[in-house]
C-alpha cells in the first residue's frame, strides 16, 4: 500500500517533532520532511513532492496564508492548516480554508500531553482525508459545469412557508462561500447551516460570510427567532434544532451527546425540521466526509414527503462522502455542482 507522504511546515521545533511522531506512528503515513517557515516549505514541496502539507498559520518570513496562496498558485497540493484558538487564529483559519486548504487542526491549549490522544486521532484522520481530497479549484466549478446537473424529481412548490437547511463538513466553508454569497437579500426563507467545526471557529465563519453575503449571516444563539433572508450557523460543539412556539420558529441549542461523532449534527437538525407544521423544507448536502445528514433526511422525507433535497455533485466536492451517502440512499432530488446550488434552490422555492 502506498503511504501518504507528508511535509510538516511549522516554526516551532517542538511542534514539528510532535506532529512528526504522531503521523509516523500510523502505518499509512510517512513524514518525508519538515520546514521552519513558508519560504522553506515552498522549496521543499518542489524537491520532495509530498501528498499532503501541514501548514502552521503563524510563522516568520512567510506566514501560512501567504505560503498557502503560493502553494495553490504554483504547486497545488492538499494542505491542512495548524491553528491556535485565538480570535485572529480562527479568522486566519477560515480565510485559509476559503483559499483552498482542505481542513485544519486545532493546537491544544495548555500542556500538549494532556490532549495528546484526542489531538493525535484528529491529526491522523485529517491528514488521511486530505490525502484523498481534491485540490485547487474543485469547489469553484464554473457554471458551465451544468452537464453534471441531474434532476431526479422536480420540486413541487406548495402553499407552505419555505425553510432551507444545509449540511456540510470537510471543504464546507469554501462551498458555503459559493452558495450563501449568491442568495439575494429578499430571500423568502430562513437558512439553517450545520458545518462540522469545533467551538470557536463557527463565529469567525459566520462573520466572514456575513461580510460577503447579501443576506444576514450569524452564529445561531439559543432562542433566535428565524427570519427570512437570515442564515443561522450552528455553533461548534452544540446541536442546533428548531421548534415552533407561538406561531414562530425558534432555534434551540444543546450539548447532548454527539450523534455518530458529530456535534453539531446535520441529522439532529433535519430530524427537528421533520416535526414543523406548515413548512416546506429544502435541504442541501454538500462536500464532507462520512454520512451525516442521510438518516435525518430519511426521517424528514418520511414525515414531509414534499421535502426537496439537493446533493452536491462529485465533480465539485472536495470530499465526496456526505452527498454520496444521500445519493446512494436514493434521497437526492437534484445532483448539482456547488456553483449551481443557489440558483437551483431559488428556482425550487419559486423565487
Amino acid at each position: 500500500m502506498k503511504k501518504i507522504r507528508v511535509l510538516i511546515v511549522d516554526d516551532s521545533a517542538f511542534m514539528r517533532k510532535i506532529l512528526s511522531d504522531m503521523l509516523n506512528k500510523d502505518y499509512r503515513i510517512e513524514v518525508v520532511g519538515t520546514a521552519r517557515n513558508g519560504k522553506d516549505g515552498l522549496k521543499k514541496i518542489g524537491t520532495l513532492s509530498p501528498d499532503v502539507v501541514t501548514l502552521d498559520v503563524e510563522m516568520p518570513q512567510m506566514d501560512g496564508l501567504e505560503a498557502l496562496e503560493r502553494i495553490m498558485e504554483e504547486c497545488p497540493v492538499p494542505v491542512v492548516m495548524v491553528s491556535s484558538l485565538t480570535k485572529q487564529g480562527a479568522e486566519s483559519t477560515i480565510k485559509a480554508i476559503t483559499l483552498g486548504a482542505i481542513d485544519f487542526i486545532q493546537k491544544p491549549s495548555g500542556p500538549i500531553s494532556l490532549d495528546m490522544e484526542k489531538v493525535e486521532d484528529q491529526v491522523v484522520r485529517k491528514v488521511l482525508i486530505a490525502g484523498k481530497a481534491k485540490v485547487g479549484n474543485a469547489s469553484k466549478t464554473p457554471a458551465s459545469s451544468a452537464p453534471y446537473t441531474k434532476v431526479v424529481k422536480k420540486p413541487t412548490r406548495l402553499n407552505k412557508a419555505p425553510i432551507i437547511a444545509i449540511g456540510t463538513s470537510t471543504g464546507g466553508p469554501r462551498a458555503l462561500d459559493t452558495v450563501i454569497t449568491n442568495l439575494p437579500t429578499n430571500l423568502p426563507a430562513p437558512v439553517l447551516i450545520v458545518q462540522h467545526m469545533p467551538k470557536g471557529f463557527t463565529h469567525s465563519l459566520a462573520e466572514r460570510l456575513n461580510r460577503q453575503a447579501s443576506i444576514t449571516v450569524k452564529e445561531a444563539s439559543h432562542g433566535d427567532i428565524l427570519q427570512n433572508g437570515h442564515a443561522y450557523i450552528a455553533p461548534g460543539g452544540q446541536h442546533m434544532t428548531v421548534v415552533q412556539r407561538d406561531g414562530r420558529l425558534v432555534v434551540e441549542l444543546d450539548e447532548t451527546e454527539p450523534l455518530y461523532g458529530h456535534r453539531p449534527s446535520v441529522n439532529r437538525m433535519f430530524q427537528s425540521l421533520a416535526h414543523l407544521e406548515e413548512m416546506q423544507v429544502f435541504s442541501v448536502i454538500m462536500t464532507g466526509m462520512g454520512a451525516d445528514g442521510t438518516e435525518g433526511l430519511m426521517e424528514l422525507k418520511k414525515n414531509k414527503p414534499d421535502t426537496h433535497s439537493i446533493a452536491e455533485a462529485e465533480e465539485s466536492c472536495i470530499v465526496f462522502g456526505m452527498p454520496k451517502a444521500v445519493i446512494k440512499s436514493g434521497l437526492a432530488d437534484e445532483i448539482v455542482p456547488v456553483s449551481e446550488i443557489s440558483r437551483r434552490l431559488l428556482k425550487a422555492i419559486g423565487h
